[in-house]
């Protein structure tokens, strides 16, 4: 349905901003702890938010999983896309890795056929060779260094982002909302935080209220992100995930003072010009009946 679509595309855009702000918290961690501790701490200090509304209204039994398999799968994916974000914040700038990133609504939307089944013309195609063709821009090697192993780390995670976003898809077709925030957090938190066991650092004590701004923002975004993909297809959603960028740019100038280069601002405007090409073909392109039931 037409409001189920516009609702979903209005909790995503939330869902980015609110993101954005947690990224720039993660930031300050990454230029101080090792990755995968960050991946850790962010999942833990996210989880007693996301079980309080649970427990409160004494819903233990939404918690319950009902595919072992695919909460394991998408743990597993978030390890690799908050560790490759991580690693690529530390040595680029927000808007430099957001740009790479830009990838993965893209890879949603291609990987929605042959996983999910939807269709796309070669319009469609043809938006989003476009704006993979972007991303090359920005991946170009120059003086900037832009096409560094932050750039690939960012990449790696985007592609894991793009299978997780697919995963969240199935998902939410047998499981609440709550299950695939709760075991998708708790997941990461386990694994990423027994890979950075070894090499822990202690927090400093001025970073504790950080950690409470970073646990608040993390479980706000993801309950706002799954919902998104559950109240439409992520070929219509995903596209608005590229105003990240917008928000990216804007903490980079007002607290690190910097900008992004010509080329990443070329390269994320075909992105984001394929993306809203994809979001205009969608909303205007006649609907098969067998398609607008499967996504009821």
């Amino acid at each position: 349905m037409r409001e189920h679509r516009l609702k979903a595309i209005a909790t995503m855009i939330v869902a980015v901003a609110v993101f954005s702000f947690m990224d720039g918290v993660l930031k300050f961690f990454a230029m101080r702890y090792p990755p995968m501790e960050v991946a850790a701490l962010r999942g833990a200090t996210s989880l007693p938010f996301t079980l309080a509304p649970v427990l409160i209204a004494g819903r233990l039994r939404d918690l319950v999983p009902r595919r072992w398999p695919m909460h394991l799968l998408r743990g597993t994916l978030s390890v690799v896309v908050i560790g490759g974000f991580i690693y690529a914040v530390r040595s680029l700038s927000l808007a430099n890795a957001y740009s790479v990133f830009l990838a993965a609504p893209l890879l949603v939307a291609a990987l929605s056929v042959p996983l999910l089944r939807e269709r796309l013309d070669w319009r469609n195609w043809l938006a989003i060779l476009v704006g993979l063709a972007g991303v090359l821009v920005m991946l170009r090697p120059s003086a900037s260094g832009l096409a560094s192993l932050g750039a690939v780390a960012a990449l790696v995670g985007a592609t894991a982002y793009a299978l997780s976003g697919i995963a969240v898809r199935i998902l939410t077709r047998t499981d609440t909302t709550v299950s695939v925030v709760f075991w998708t957090i708790s997941l990461m938190t386990v694994f990423s935080g027994a890979m950075a066991a070894p090499g822990w650092v202690a927090i400093e004590h001025g970073h504790w209220k950080w950690l409470l701004a970073l646990g608040v923002l993390a479980a706000m975004g993801q309950y706002l992100l799954t919902e998104a993909f559950r109240s439409a297809p992520p070929s219509v959603v995903s596209p608005f995930e590229y105003t990240a960028l917008l928000w990216g740019v804007g903490i980079d100038r007002v607290v690190w003072q910097v900008l992004p280069s010509a080329r990443v601002c070329l390269g994320g405007g075909i992105v984001i010009a394929s993306g809203l090409y994809l979001i205009w073909h969608e909303r205007n392109a006649p609907r098969h009946p067998s398609q607008q039931e499967s996504w009821q």
